[in-house]
């Protein structure tokens, strides 16, 4: 049977579950009873996940879970979180628990810029197209004024507009580099439409610059598109309390788990092997909130690492330090968040995990997820630091285990308590399965 196929998208979802199943699964059923036990009851509901994206066939479920007790700048919020890894939630919740009565966390907003650039081909004098430029530049954002006019009234809109000099990466490389405040959207749909418009108006006022030569006119648009690096759109969260506060673990001295912790934080400085994995479980904390809140995780991820890299070698996003007596861990994190558009008012999970944060507005919605990776990075580094990071997530990780072999109820519940006082790893739980059913 042919694996090709002409005018997928154009069958309905019964043929196009149909076509997959019997063409790519052993057992057709199976796989169509998988796909069907993951769609929604609810007609709406199903038809509302259908139009989110193209060629829908079922849903998959991701765990939606909530982190509370986390103390914000005097306030308390239940975090959710829609992430499938073992131990997250309950990190980050131990984490937020133990700095709930050290102060909890502070989280401030220091900048909220966005960018976006229009890349173009020209060939010709410098000075004579910077000329043009500073002559158009008002034209470019007299063009937008139908796009900004809703965004303007709320107090956003564009901000600026250069000319940029590439020329020296590749020849007859410019740009428009243009930046823009979208309050409380994430401002992509808006931003790509100024950053367009201003493309065409562009073109045409080089087609009729007379001080340009015949090629000079003939100046390329590349293409128009914002960046999801976002180096001027920055929180920071942070934490601090006295040294001797800092350690509830009666195996290490405060003074001496403050010493092992800032060791680590400095070898993900300095070491990019061990960063990524650092950062990597910043993120864990970071796009499980995105992800819930509806937001692009993807987008974040992008410009979270090339943020690390930014001196030019990948390094940690979270620093530490003891002075005079207070221990400090704070990270700075660039976040292109939104709180209105896209999925925030369609998807009704989106809507729940909104309200529980009590419907932030996009600013306060960076402090809870910047906090929330803050949460995460420091109860990895806790657990690594003293007793090893396998200990408390093989023990999370004990029910998918249990779940692989099968097991029911009743031999879940005494190999739990079995595994209170023995090692996890999957060949003890394999042999403790085993020895249970013989």
């Amino acid at each position: 049977m042919s694996k090709t196929i002409s005018g997928f998208s154009k069958l309905s979802k019964t043929e196009k579950i149909d076509w997959l199943t019997s063409t790519y699964f052993s057992n057709p059923e199976q796989a169509k009873y998988v796909l069907e036990q993951y769609a929604n009851n609810d007609q709406k509901l199903q038809q509302l996940h259908d139009e989110f994206i193209e060629n829908t066939i079922s849903n998959y479920y991701l765990p939606f879970g909530v982190a509370p007790n986390f103390d914000i700048n005097g306030k308390t919020y239940a975090i959710p979180m829609a992430i499938e890894e073992s131990s997250v939630v309950a990190a980050a919740s131990k984490a937020a628990k133990f700095w709930q009565s050290r102060g909890g966390f502070k989280a401030t907003v220091l900048s909220t810029e966005k960018i976006g650039q229009v890349h173009f081909m020209f060939q010709g004098d410098k000075d004579r197209l910077q000329v043009f430029f500073e002559q158009i530049k008002p034209k470019l954002i007299d063009a937008t004024k139908a796009l900004t006019k809703n965004m303007e009234q709320r107090g956003g809109g564009i901000l600026d507009i250069e000319l940029r000099d590439k020329t020296e990466a590749i020849a007859n490389y410019f740009q428009l580099h243009a930046t823009f405040e979208t309050l409380d959207a994430m401002g992509a749909n808006f931003i790509n439409s100024c950053l367009e418009q201003f493309a065409k108006t562009l073109k045409e006022e080089a087609e009729h610059y007379e001080a340009f030569s015949t090629e000079e006119r003939q100046l390329q648009i590349i293409m128009s598109i914002l960046s999801n690096y976002v180096p001027q759109c920055i929180v920071r969260a942070e934490v601090s309390c006295k040294v001797e506060e800092l350690s509830d673990n009666k195996t290490i001295a405060a003074e001496d788990f403050a010493e092992k912790f800032i060791q680590a934080v400095r070898i993900a400085e300095v070491e990019p092997y061990r960063a990524v994995t650092h950062n990597k479980g910043i993120m864990n904390g970071v796009d499980a909130v995105v992800l819930a809140t509806g937001n692009d995780f993807r987008a974040v991820e992008a410009g979270v690492h090339a943020y690390a890299a930014r001196t030019g070698s990948y390094s940690s996003l979270s620093h530490a330090k003891v002075e005079h007596g207070v221990f400090t861990f704070w990270m700075d994190l660039p976040l292109a968040l939104g709180t209105v558009g896209g999925l925030t008012k369609l998807h009704p999970l989106v809507k729940v995990a909104l309200e529980m944060l009590g419907n932030p507005s996009a600013k306060e919605l960076m402090q809870i997820v910047a906090v929330a990776g803050l949460a995460q990075n420091f109860a990895a580094l806790r657990s690594l630091t003293t007793t090893g990071i396998q200990e408390g997530h093989m023990k999370m990780h004990l029910m998918n285990m249990l779940n692989q072999y099968e097991a029911t109820s009743e031999e879940k519940s005494k190999l739990i308590e079995y595994f209170k006082t023995h090692v996890v790893s999957n060949a003890s739980v394999e042999e403790a399965v085993a020895g249970l059913r013989r």
